[in-house]
């Protein structure tokens, strides 16, 4: 089994707990199936309300406050357009905190080819050159595996 080591007061699990935890918070912003979908569809260009609903097999009502949901959290940024004849309506823009879930959303996206489509899933990313993977790096660029990893109190 691979585990991260806990120093310092978080090496006794059983003395603390995971209060104000960011995965729980993050969670709490695209813990949904449809949110998570909607940023995938976001990320391959969508931008107007029909084509997230349709592109993700959802019904507009849950459409609508998803993408209510995800632009009062700040990853949409509402944005009015206008085809001609019509009534103002708005497309929803990725931000840059919409942006930086890119890695998460492919590193799903990649479990799921791995673990869930027997190692080959249907589509491909590629960067032009080849496929590009998500990993854990360490600032100067080392891979690092999860048994590397040691997680410590911030402390200011």
């Amino acid at each position: 089994m691979t585990a991260m080591t806990l120093s310092g007061p978080l090496a006794d699990r059983d003395s603390w707990t995971a209060n104000h935890c960011s995965i729980d918070k993050a969670m709490g912003v695209v813990g949904t199936r449809s949110a998570v979908l909607i940023l995938r569809e976001a990320y391959y260009g969508a931008t107007r309300f029909d084509q997230f609903a349709s592109r993700v097999g959802i019904t507009e009502a849950v459409a609508s406050a998803r993408l209510k949901e995800l632009t009062e959290a700040g990853l949409f940024v509402k944005s009015p357009y206008r085809d001609p004849g019509q009534r103002t309506r708005y497309e929803y823009l990725l931000t840059e905190m919409g942006d930086d879930l890119l890695p998460v959303v492919l590193g799903l996206m990649q479990w799921g080819d791995k673990h869930l489509q027997s190692g080959r899933g249907p589509l491909v990313v590629t960067d032009g050159n080849g496929p590009v993977q998500v990993e854990v790096r360490s600032t100067d660029g080392r891979a690092v595996a999860a048994d590397d990893l040691e997680i410590r109190a911030r402390t200011a």
